[in-house]
């Protein structure tokens, strides 16, 4: 706002975040049936959107078989004591980025 006493004007700041990209992708694991199987990616920087894990089509979400896990830009995926039926993709999406393994 600028005041001149008789004379007032007014302005506003609108900001949009940045678009982040993906620094490293989701690489390809190999583990034996029962062990951990652990996925990695890393964005420029840190976002207030939503990001989302996937096996095949199927929405994961934090518990006693998956922990999802965010410590800055860095996103991770420890599928626990993997079976033969988790075999397939895993796709990791924020936004407009993806990335799959």
């Amino acid at each position: 706002t600028c005041d001149t006493g008789d004379q007032q004007t007014t302005a506003a700041v609108h900001l949009k975040e940045a678009a982040a990209t993906m620094v490293e992708r989701l690489k390809d694991v190999s583990t034996c049936e029962g062990e951990d199987a652990v996925f990695e990616c890393r964005l420029s920087q840190e976002t207030a959107q939503d990001a989302q894990w996937f096996l095949g089509d199927v929405p994961l979400q934090s518990n006693e078989m998956n922990e999802i896990r965010v410590q800055g830009t860095r996103h991770s995926l420890t599928l626990r004591k993997v079976t033969l039926e988790d075999c397939g993709s895993v796709t990791f999406k924020v936004g407009q980025l993806s990335s799959a393994a």
